[in-house]
């Protein structure tokens, strides 16, 4: 069967699949009655004569509940955005008497008696749980939820077989930027097996400790911090105590009570694994090295997180100002406000580079086209190749945007930029619910910037409009519907020649903001997407996870380019094109995670296939010789000379299904191995319009996947992990040889590292590869928009990363990167060679203080390092861009829902060259630059 035939089936499958497994919208959920129920008022909390709560008893004194004196817990903390999460629940109603009416609970089970609450209760506000922290105590742990209105919240918790659990009605998980989250500890201690802290619907959080062989003991109080759990194993409990009498004082917290001699167990260290990204510099878990939700330190591959917090101190607005911060990504071209191409540990990541690029773990080959960042989460990079995951891509990395999510609460937000070089840009965030239950969600992110730049006549506009509706169909279902417009304009930079920049010139000096284009070219594109994602749970440990997006790309120039500098140093040759191109990417993936266990074994199994069309259409493409240049006396708008391409229409397309295994196994609790693999199988068709010819070629391969994961002691996770990588190409042949049809690209990479939690909010990683690249795709450095085949590469090196708190207030963000990248094997170029816009080191810092009290609380500063070593300019290795140190810094004040910042870019106005294209064309950076940032939320 052809894989289009193929294509048709699985996608049909894949349709029925999803709607026969998503419930009925009306679909009623099942009570739980396996565990009795207990409703308690706790310290100062105040009972709502209007609250409507089930009947429940008490657990039994396994997991009794305590009103001790308030006191001061200590900051351990966690922040984890929104895992979807499901959750059985009972309803009943019941009127709760007044504070004055109800009595103490001590040690002995009693029975709740309740009278029946009207059904015109008022609806109450949801009292928003800002972060959750956990600190070890001599009997276990602390689990905190941080409120300020705690004396508001109201408890019911029930057991159910070794479970405690905990529903907090009229609250939910937010974090102070309105994004949810989700808290999970896995193994902790000895004797507790789990503790989750999760939103379970729109009004409830529901609290759950699992024991390992017992029913735990939960001590539940509250100070002024919020809402304590403290969580002792069944195996470290003290005898029964006789029931306390109503005169008895009340037993105080495990930190005030008198201390006790510790079981063994209970000097370990407790690990926290967490979920998600948080809202500061340090982001725990992820998607992108593994389709799960995965701790960082059990993924045997190195993951760089840039979160939001650091974005949004950065104020960076664009792709390439987030991945300045992240080890071994240089850029490798940019026409600014147009398009961005980077490196990563040596090998380009472009459009053309397959699914190198990700929106939301989804291929997205226009991702690297115009990306500003008013919609985006984070930026993930998984460095090294993952086609056993994502399919084609290159052996470098893998870069994922992840995009805002809808909001349960309101939550209105503006920002206002003004810069140096007539930078203009606002920009809204709008997210919360659109009926009163809050099963449907909305966000809506839109920007537009106008700007100039220090380059001569080179300006440009930006729009973007990115809207997010989600449905919660059921309990166990949830359904997502996406789209975004964006539309550009900009005129076209040249870049300089290196004689006069680079090289002396003996007319002179290039200077930095000179342009060889024509005042009069212009780039216009519009990137459009649409998509869904669909998830549904089967039950706690399955389900089932479908998703679909179409992008389209219309990009049109007109635009003068140079070409070569005559003999004299002054006289630049160029020709002129008008430039059509057409892009469209379909991309279907539909997999089922599992949890189960074989023996004392524990399985994360991921299964599921992917399907995708994409194609590069050329609609129009002439050329004309255009007037050459004098660089130091330029004259512009001088007539055409004739034409050099007449017609020249083509079309690749590249049709693809993948089909994947994955298998994260634990061993033992400190021992984790990662198993997979995939098949791929593609179909490419090229036809060249002008002359009417035709060619295709198929392939297939499968990409393994190795690796393991040790931890000597909670804090350390040693790895190894082999990875490899399949990539069709997908570049433009240049006409006068397009009937040759290119090799797929392969890699194949073997990296060891260490991942280290060097507190409870910084860690580290170091990792160590060797990674080859055979049949590799590169720019035709002759025919601009080509391509050209060249042999293997080999790329070697280290890298140092470090992220999150060092001090309440003090954040760092930083990386070392050491890369050896060369030519391996040729025809064209001479092996040992340097491959192009890789430095062999590089480091950046970024580090921010906030003061934390005081009367200048809020007030904060930023300081960035950006080192680039020298670069090869070309695979010849004819010339070397050099290397730079760029210095970045900002001031900022947050106070409440306010929020302002001045940052400075290129502090010291460094000479510096950003990236090469040819010896013809280099790219100057941006010299000192300053923007302002006003930003309000409502």
């Amino acid at each position: 069967m052809k894989v289009d035939k193929l294509i048709q089936n699985l996608l049909l499958t894949s349709v029925v699949v999803s709607f026969v497994t998503s419930p009925a919208k009306g679909e009623e959920a099942q009570k739980d009655v396996r565990g009795t129920f207990s409703t308690q008022t706790l310290g100062k909390f105040r009972l709502n004569d209007t609250s409507k709560l089930t009947i429940k008893r008490l657990v039994t004194n396994q997991s009794q509940v305590f009103v001790p004196d308030p006191k001061q817990p200590q900051a351990f903390q966690s922040l984890i955005p929104n895992s979807f999460m499901s959750a059985e629940s009972t309803q009943a109603s019941r009127e709760i008497p007044q504070l004055s009416e109800v009595k103490h609970f001590y040690n002995s089970a009693e029975v709740l008696v309740q009278t029946p609450a009207s059904n015109s209760a008022p609806l109450k506000e949801v009292i928003p749980i800002s972060s959750v922290k956990a600190n070890p105590t001599d009997k276990g742990v602390e689990v905190i939820l941080q409120t300020t209105q705690g004396e508001q919240l109201q408890v019911a918790n029930r057991s159910s077989g070794n479970s405690f659990i905990a529903d907090i009605t009229d609250a939910q998980l937010r974090l102070p930027n309105g994004g949810s989250f989700v808290f999970r500890s896995q193994k902790p201690i000895v004797g507790i097996t789990e503790i989750t802290v999760t939103n379970i619907d729109t009004n409830t959080i529901r609290v759950t400790v699992i024991g390992e062989a017992e029913l735990p003991k939960v001590e539940l109080f509250d100070d002024d911090s919020g809402l304590i759990f403290g969580v002792i194993p069944a195996a470290t409990q003290p005898p029964q105590q006789p029931e306390a009498s109503p005169n008895t004082e009340r037993e105080k917290p495990t930190s005030e009570a008198k201390p006790e001699k510790p079981a063994a167990q209970q000097d370990e260290t407790i690990e926290l694994v967490v979920t998600g990204a948080q809202d500061g510099y340090r982001v725990q878990e992820t998607t992108t090295g593994t389709r799960t939700d995965t701790p960082l330190r059990d993924i045997p591959q190195s993951i760089q997180v840039v979160p939001q917090q650091v974005l949004r101190d950065q104020q960076a607005t664009r792709l390439e100002d987030a991945l300045r911060n992240v080890t071994g990504v240089t850029q490798s071209f940019s026409t600014p406000g147009v398009v961005s191409n980077f490196t990563i540990r040596g090998f380009e990541v472009s459009e053309r580079t397959g699914n190198s690029f990700l929106r939301d773990g989804l291929s997205d080959p226009t991702a690297g086209q115009v990306v500003e960042l008013p919609n985006i989460e984070q930026v993930e990079v998984l460095k090294g190749p993952a086609s056993v995951l994502f399919g084609f891509g290159n052996p470098g990395g893998t870069v994922n945007l992840v995009t805002k999510q809808p909001l349960r609460e309101p939550f209105y937000a503006i920002d206002a930029t003004f810069g140096s070089y007539s930078f203009y840009r606002g920009a809204i965030d709008l997210s919360g619910p659109l009926n009163d239950s809050k099963t449907i969600l909305y966000r809506l992110n839109a920007a537009y910037r106008n700007s100039g730049s220090f380059i001569d006549f080179l300006n440009s506009d930006y729009l973007s409009v990115s809207p997010v509706v989600s449905v919660a169909i059921s309990e166990k279902t949830s359904l997502a519907l996406e789209g975004e417009y964006v539309d550009t304009r900009a005129s076209y930079s040249s870049g300089v020649p290196i004689q006069g920049t680079i090289l002396t010139n003996p007319n002179g000096k290039v200077p930095r903001n000179a342009n060889f284009a024509e005042p009069t070219d212009e780039i216009t594109q519009t990137i459009s997407r649409i998509g869904y994602r669909l998830e549904h749970k089967f039950n706690d440990d399955w389900s089932l996870r479908n998703a679909f997006r179409a992008t389209f790309r219309d990009y049109s120039d007109k635009m003068t380019i140079p070409t070569a500098l005559d003999s004299d140093n002054r006289t630049f040759n160029r020709f002129y094109r008008e430039y059509d191109l057409e892009y469209e990417d379909y991309s279907l993936t539909t997999n089922i995670v599992g949890k189960f266990a074989t023996g004392a074994i524990q399985h994360q199994l991921l299964f599921g296939f992917d399907l995708g069309r994409f194609s590069i259409r050329t609609p129009k493409y002439i050329d004309f010789v255009s007037a050459p240049i004098d660089i130091f006396n330029p004259i512009y708008g001088q007539p055409l000379g004739d034409i050099i391409t007449t017609d020249y229409r083509e079309l690749v397309e590249t049709d693809s299904l993948g089909i994947y295994l994955q298998d994260q196994i634990a061993l033992l609790d400190n021992l984790k191995l990662l198993l997979g693999v995939r098949f791929d199988a593609f179909e490419q068709r090229y036809e060249f319009f002008t002359n009417d010819t035709r060619s295709n070629q198929s392939d297939s391969a499968f990409s393994p996947r190795f690796g393991i994961v040790y931890q000597p002691i909670p804090q350390i996770s040693l790895y190894a992990s082999y990875t490899s990588s399949f990539t069709p190409a997908r570049g433009t042949v240049f006409f006068s040889n397009f009937d040759r049809s290119f090799k797929p690209g392969r890699g194949t990479q073997y990296e060891v590292g260490v991942k280290a939690d060097l507190n409870n909010q910084l860690s580290a990683t170091l990792a160590f590869y060797d990674l080859t690249r055979t049949n590799v795709l590169a720019d035709d450095p002759n025919n601009l928009g080509f391509s050209i085949q060249t042999g293997e590469q080999k790329s070697q090196g280290i890298e140092l990363n470090i992220a999150g708190t060092i001090l309440p207030g003090w954040n760092i963000f930083a990386g070392y990167a050491y890369n050896d990248a060369r030519i391996t094997q040729d025809t064209t170029f001479q092996a040992g060679n340097r491959l192009e816009n890789t430095a062999e080191n590089s480091f950046n810092l970024w580090t921010t203080y906030q003061i934390q009290q005081g009367n200048l609380q809020g007030l904060g500063f930023g300081l960035g390092l950006f080192f680039v070593g020298e670069r090869a300019g070309d695979l010849a290795n004819t010339f070397d861009l050099p290397s730079y140190l760029r210095t970045d810094a900002a001031i900022f004040y947050n106070r409440d829902k306010f929020r302002a910042a001045l940052n400075f870019k290129n502090l010291f106005d460094v000479d510096y060259f950003e990236s090469s294209l040819s010896s013809s064309r280099v790219s100057y950076g941006q010299p000192f630059t300053l923007q302002g940032t006003i930003s309000w939320q409502f």
